[in-house]
């Protein structure tokens, strides 16, 4: 049989991911960082949720990028194979850490602290990567974890949206059209909830929240494919997110209005450049910090919760000195758990199949 492909990845992409994965770090350690920074940097780091809708479109245009010709010529075989390997990608890393909440809990329960926040009834959709499909009443466990069950939703879907038409033959202002009602529908849907920012309600409509990035992810690198030729369209498209933001702050439009437009047009236009801007998001540091973020966005919770525990006083403050020594905490165990438990268990199990899985042609990418 065929030796698997490599992924095939933008490496600037690559490295918005990484820089993401340290807006969400941020935002969930804002509130001990007030003794430290003023109240606008206190503000702009409270976006920091805005990070995962990046996330969810990096993972639609990347996932179609590698997977939709594959499994649109290999049918069920090959979206039975793309699943298998969107399941090695994420669960082993995603149980390694609730295997260690779990301990967490357990020491927590026997030196009568408090536990309210790790139900146990709910622990059974957590290892199923179920919890975040409406059926809980708020975030519990490791709460970044909310975005992989509702990845594992999309990915689901995604074989599905592949099939269901000829996507080549639609035309591409069909595609901007289907990419504005997209954008249009998750307002609507917000909206309709009394939410005007992203991150409400999110154990309700964050799963919608994330099947709409990830299609917008999908028709993004539609149009990247076909607009990659031509020099000028990363400025159209650069053009096109200034024009959202112009407008955005003109009408003070809610978040929910503008932001996911704006993310499509300006990580489109990001994919399309070639200049110094992709050049310094695509190399080095930033891009090992996109290669190890998954890492860094399910540990750091977890991680901070012990710091907290270990270091901080009731003041919740960590000063200057306690945010470095956090934040090396966290990129030492990033780099740690990527190349000590998340590529090796993903090789794993990759190379130990479950019995259904049958040899095609053209094996599929990581």
């Amino acid at each position: 049989m065929a030796q698997a492909q490599a992924p095939r990845h933008l490496d600037a992409l690559t490295g918005i991911r990484g820089i993401a994965a340290w807006g969400v770090v941020l935002y969930h350690i804002r509130l001990s960082l007030v003794m430290i920074c003023p109240p606008w940097l206190i503000a702009i780091l409270g976006r920091g949720y805005l990070a995962v809708d990046l996330f969810f479109m990096l993972s639609g245009f990347v996932i179609w990028y590698n997977y939709a010709e594959r499994i649109a010529a290999g049918g069920w075989a090959a979206a039975r194979l793309f699943l298998w390997r969107r399941f090695t990608r994420v669960w082993p890393l995603h149980g390694a850490i609730l295997l260690a909440f779990i301990g967490l809990v357990a020491v927590l329960a026997a030196t009568g602290r408090d536990t309210a926040g790790y139900p146990l009834a709910e622990l059974p959709l957590h290892v199923l990567l179920l919890q975040n499909w409406g059926f809980t009443p708020r975030l519990s466990w490791n709460h970044p974890a909310w975005s992989i069950s509702t990845e594992m939703a999309a990915y689901l879907v995604f074989p599905a949206l592949v099939v269901a038409m000829q996507w080549a033959r639609v035309p591409t202002l069909a595609l901007l059209a289907l990419a504005g009602a997209v954008a249009v529908a998750l307002h609507a849907g917000f909206a309709a909830r009394g939410y005007d920012g992203l991150g409400g309600d999110i154990t309700h409509l964050g799963l919608w929240r994330c099947l709409a990035g990830f299609v917008l992810g999908c028709l993004m690198c539609q149009l990247w494919q076909r607009w990659r030729a031509y020099r000028i369209a990363w400025l159209i498209a650069a053009t096109a997110c200034a024009a959202i933001l112009g407008l955005a702050a003109m009408l003070s439009l809610a978040e929910t209005a503008f932001v996911p437009a704006a993310f499509f047009a300006g990580l489109l236009a990001l994919a399309l450049a070639h200049g110094p801007l992709s050049r310094v998001l695509g190399g080095g540091a930033l891009h090992y910090l996109g290669e190890i973020s998954y890492s860094t966005y399910l540990v750091h919770f977890l991680l901070f919760i012990l710091f907290k525990l270990a270091f901080v006083d009731r003041s919740l403050q960590i000063g200057w000195f306690g945010l470095a020594a956090y934040l090396a905490m966290v990129l030492t165990a990033s780099v740690v758990l990527y190349h000590g438990l998340e590529k090796p268990a993903q090789r794993w199990l990759n190379a130990n199949p479950p019995r259904w899985r049958r040899p095609i042609q053209r094996p599929l990418a990581d």
